[in-house]
């Protein structure tokens, strides 16, 4: 595998806001990792991927059983190494390439 990139997102417990499916009710955070490569296109994707956390695109709050939540957005990450790109796991020879095509 070689060298690893691993952003960690930490979503703390909150309110919702406007916008989410039920604004003012709280929701629970959650711990996040996805997994790049660490090589010149991980990196890149590593930056616009800070980018897109920084302008709040990366997770949404979904409602679970009458709970809301954190999840990922729409932007795919890659949270395991075997699996395959069902799974939103590597190998996946493509992903570094879609992903900035998203972001």
């Amino acid at each position: 595998r070689g060298s690893v990139l691993q952003p960690l997102f930490k979503m703390s417990c909150s309110c919702s806001k406007d916008g989410h499916p039920r604004p003012g009710q709280p929701y629970k955070g959650g711990q996040f990792c996805a997994l790049l490569p660490d090589n010149k296109e991980g990196q890149k994707t590593a930056a616009l991927l800070k980018k897109a956390f920084e302008r709040g695109l990366t997770f949404q709050i979904k409602s679970f059983n009458g709970e809301e939540r954190v999840t990922w957005g729409l932007i795919p990450h890659k949270t395991s190494w075997s699996g395959g790109k069902a799974r939103n796991a590597y190998p996946d020879a493509q992903y570094l390439r879609e992903v900035r095509t998203v972001l």
